[in-house]
């Protein structure tokens, strides 16, 4: 199955290059249709430019705090030494979202 995403300038392009594996979502309705050999494709909201993936894997928690505490900051998109927080999250999720619906980390592969 393929899905469709839209992403920000800077994790577009760390997806594109790679060291950024894994990328974090509301696990909701749209979300819980995806799975593990998938295919999602990225548009750069920006560029326009797509870019297509294959889900390897699928994490649920019932939070970012707990995504955060189960996966290494430079796979989900942050650069060495930048400050890594759970709530960098809470300007795309709002907190009863994330409390009804729950968080995905999707990892990914660029194809």
């Amino acid at each position: 199955m393929l899905h469709y995403m839209k992403l920000q300038n800077e994790p577009f392009g760390k997806i594109k290059n790679g060291s950024k594996t894994i990328e974090m979502r509301l696990n909701d309705e749209k979300r819980k249709l995806v799975n593990v050999n998938d295919n999602i494709e990225f548009t750069n909201i920006v560029t326009k430019e797509t870019l297509t993936v294959v889900v390897t894997n699928l994490f649920h928690y019932k939070d970012f705090n707990e995504l955060y505490k189960n996966h290494d900051y430079l796979s989900l998109g942050y650069n060495q030494g930048e400050k890594a927080s759970p709530d960098d999250m809470s300007k795309y999720y709002d907190k009863e979202e994330i409390k009804k619906d729950g968080v995905l980390a999707i990892e990914i592969k660029v194809i």
